[in-house]
Formats: structure tokens, C-alpha cells, sequence
């Protein structure tokens, strides 16, 4: 009878972050693509159908790749990151700081990594800002509120004081600080190249220069 041993293999699927408004966008795009190049390659003559086929393979990875794609999963061992064109994986113990600037970035092992799936909204923040501030002098004019904790809830806004980026970045880094300890977070990090993406628009790429020039 064979018994089975536990393993330290990562479940990327317990947090999953990306961007709402990239997979519409997404979604948009590819509907729009499949309705031009369709109607190009039913309607076209010559090598009209072969041009748009090519410009289909070409454009439709790549609008895949910046916005369907994209997605960071993080689980008690390890981050995972799926950005355009590669993948990073990165142990908890190898993460440097989780932070967001003008985009949302992982540091490890002297290198920096850009979270594509986290976009930085710098409307977002400074609303966000003003929203504390004006929670801020609320409670300075009004100290006996900030005492009472029922007054407190009753006047606090119904919106977090943070952008929805850096909460989310402020919870990866309570993750790598919480778990770097962790048996299953150590190692290094790895990076893959996606070449099921990289592949085709290229050939699409190369198909279309090939077409265009003997035209």
C-alpha cells in the first residue's frame, strides 16, 4: 500500500488580483478584431482574407496578453506572478517589498517586477487622500466624535481611505512579512518566459510582412 507525502507545490488559486476594466477592454478588442478581420476575409478579394488572418494572429496574443492575462496569485507559500510575457514566481521569503508608486512593483533578489494586473489609479489615490484629510479635520473639530466610537462609525464614510492598488499591495506585503518563515516560501525566484504568446504574434507578425511586401 502506497502512502502519499505531502508536498510543498503552491495552489495559485487561493488570491487571485486583476483588473476589471482590462478584461472588458479586452473583451471589447477581441470582439472588434473578430468582427473586422472576419468581414475582411468573407468580403476581401486577392490577398486580402490571408492579410487579415495574418493581422488576426498577430493582434489577437497580444491583445490577450496586456489584457486578459494579466493576474497575480498569491497563496501561504509563494507569489505568482502572469504578466504579458512572462511568468515570475516568487517565494515569500525571496520578496523584498511589495510596493506601489506610479505602478504596482515587486522587489526580490535585486531585481524589480512589475504587477500588470494591479494598475495604479493616481485619481483614485488622490481622491482617496482627500477623503482622509477631510475625515482628518472632521475629527480634529470635533474631538468628542473621535472618542465615541459609535459617533466615530456613524460619521465615517462609507468608502476605504485607500485606493483599491495600494490596499492590495498593502495586504502582499502582509503576506510576505507573515509568511516568509514558512517551510514551503523558501527558495528562489523563476521566471518563464509565455512563449504560447510570444509564438504566434510573431509568426502572425512575420506572415503579414511576407503578404504586405509581395502584394
Amino acid at each position: 500500500m502506497s502512502s502519499q507525502q505531502p508536498t510543498d507545490e503552491p495552489v495559485y488559486a487561493d488570491r487571485v488580483y486583476r483588473s476589471s476594466m482590462g478584461v472588458v477592454s479586452g473583451v471589447l478588442l477581441l470582439a472588434l478584431t473578430a468582427w473586422l478581420c472576419g468581414d475582411a476575409v468573407v468580403r476581401g478579394s486577392g490577398n486580402t482574407p490571408w492579410i487579415a488572418l495574418a493581422v488576426a494572429l498577430c493582434v489577437v496574443p497580444l491583445i490577450v496578453a496586456f489584457t486578459l492575462r494579466p493576474a497575480v496569485f498569491a497563496n501561504d507559500d509563494r507569489l505568482r506572478v502572469r504578466n504579458p510575457f512572462r511568468i515570475i514566481e516568487l517565494p515569500w521569503a525571496a520578496v523584498d517589498a511589495v510596493r506601489a508608486g506610479y505602478s504596482a512593483e515587486v522587489l526580490a533578489e535585486g531585481s524589480k517586477y512589475q504587477l500588470w494586473a494591479v494598475p495604479v489609479s493616481l485619481r483614485e489615490r488622490k481622491k482617496a487622500n482627500r477623503q482622509q484629510l477631510r475625515h482628518s479635520a472632521h475629527d480634529r473639530r470635533d474631538p468628542g466624535a473621535s472618542a465615541d466610537p459609535g459617533a466615530r462609525a456613524r460619521t465615517a464614510p462609507s468608502e476605504p481611505m485607500r485606493a483599491s492598488a495600494d490596499r492590495i499591495v498593502d495586504g502582499l506585503q502582509a503576506m510576505a512579512e507573515s509568511r516568509a518563515s514558512r517551510p514551503g516560501a523558501q527558495g528562489s525566484v523563476r521566471v518563464r518566459w509565455s512563449y504560447e504568446i510570444i509564438a504566434p504574434a510573431l509568426a502572425g507578425a512575420l506572415i503579414l510582412i511576407v503578404l504586405v511586401a509581395t502584394r
